[in-house]
């Protein structure tokens, strides 16, 4: 790529520009948009569940899997990322599609993964050759340069959604893939994979452990590696009986620390009854947000977007966000906070609330994919 040429109606100048760019370099006088007053590089986005099963059905039926592909995913291309497949500038958001009888293949990666099923029941992801059972609502993690593959003994498709740091890492040039050996894993089922039933306890972790709970990789995860939907409802409807809200949040978290899942990574999941509206929140670092149940609508700096099951909808740093549940919903978030908090970045701001509260949200215009 050749660097920039500006250009100016005095000759001296106009020379001097030119000399610039023939040494790779750029006046900062005449740089536009780079120290912006707030952030501003994303807009929202929503992707309609109808459209992702109907296309990753389809591909399950016309691709196979097989080395070099490794896995059928079907990554969220944020439109004003000029065709990248990333959801936002640090988050991958896709989903992936394992038909009855496949095996996606072993291999491991530097960029963190995890993953929140959607549809199907039986598939079993291996994590360093721990078997993890996967079933809807199931949170499970992937943490980056550990070995997984995925096993779907049974007839019928899963569905999961995938959310990575790989636009992230990749931007910090330190994506590593390697593939694991091409022979199939000799794994045996059990109802609790050794990470659960070593740290699965709320509150509760192991004192004398002959497994490091430090990571020997570059950074550290949570070494709970499986997080099941019975225990995040039971914990989102005790907060909603004790508080008396109409709304509450639990994070994913590491139980040995109470620290994030990944470094690089929050998962939340977020509960609000029918009727319930959010106030309109500003912060910094970008969000993806997936409907597990439910519909509503959600206010992003002005724009409303109507939602309900499986829709997906990214939210861009330091734009206000305000959701309206029409029935009880539950609703999924990636965000990229720890990352911004790690860097001192972390701001948040209140907003007037923005939708019309006559009628709620439902009266805003919609928008969407």
């Amino acid at each position: 790529m050749v660097t920039r040429r500006f250009h100016d109606s005095d000759p001296a100048v106009d020379g001097l520009y030119s000399d610039l760019a023939e040494a790779d370099l750029q006046p900062l006088w005449r740089q536009e948009g780079l120290l912006p007053r707030t952030p501003n590089r994303l807009t929202p986005f929503l992707w309609r569940w109808k459209t992702l099963r109907d296309l990753a059905g389809r591909s399950g039926e016309l691709v196979g899997i097989d080395r070099g592909g490794d896995r059928r995913v079907l990554a969220l291309a944020h439109p004003d990322l000029g065709g990248l497949p990333f959801a936002t500038h640090t988050l991958w958001g896709a989903v992936q599609f394992l038909g009855g009888g496949e095996l996606a293949p072993a291999h491991r990666h530097s960029p963190a993964a995890l993953r929140l099923v959607l549809e199907g029941t039986g598939v079993w992801t291996l994590v360093n050759g721990d078997p993890i059972a996967m079933e809807p609502g199931d949170l499970v993690l992937t943490p980056g340069q550990t070995w997984h593959e995925h096993h779907n003994p049974g007839t019928e498709p899963m569905v999961w959604f995938d959310g990575l740091d790989l636009p992230l890492v990749r931007n910090l040039d330190a994506v590593f893939f390697e593939p694991g050996p091409d022979e199939l894993s000799d794994y045996s089922p059990r109802p609790h994979s050794s990470s659960e039933q070593r740290f699965s306890v709320a509150g509760l972790v192991p004192v004398v452990d002959p497994v490091p709970v430090e990571p020997t990789g570059p950074g550290r995860f949570s070494p709970l590696l499986a997080y099941r939907w019975s225990a995040v409802d039971a914990a989102l409807s005790q907060l909603i009986d004790a508080g008396g809200f109409g709304a509450a949040t639990v994070r994913y978290s590491d139980p040995t620390s109470g620290r994030d899942v990944m470094p690089t990574l929050r998962a939340e999941m977020h509960r609000m009854l029918a009727g319930h509206q959010t106030p309109a929140t500003r912060r910094v670092g970008s969000g993806i947000w997936l409907v597990f149940r439910g519909s509503g609508s959600t206010v992003v700096d002005g724009h409303a977007f109507s939602w309900s099951a499986g829709d997906i909808l990214v939210t861009p740093s330091w734009s206000a966000v305000e959701h309206e549940a029409f029935e009880d919903s539950d609703l999924f978030l990636l965000s990229d906070e720890p990352v911004i908090e790690a860097a001192g970045l972390a701001r948040t701001a209140n907003e007037p609330t923005q939708g019309v509260r006559e009628g709620g949200l439902a009266q805003a215009s919609t928008a969407g994919s």
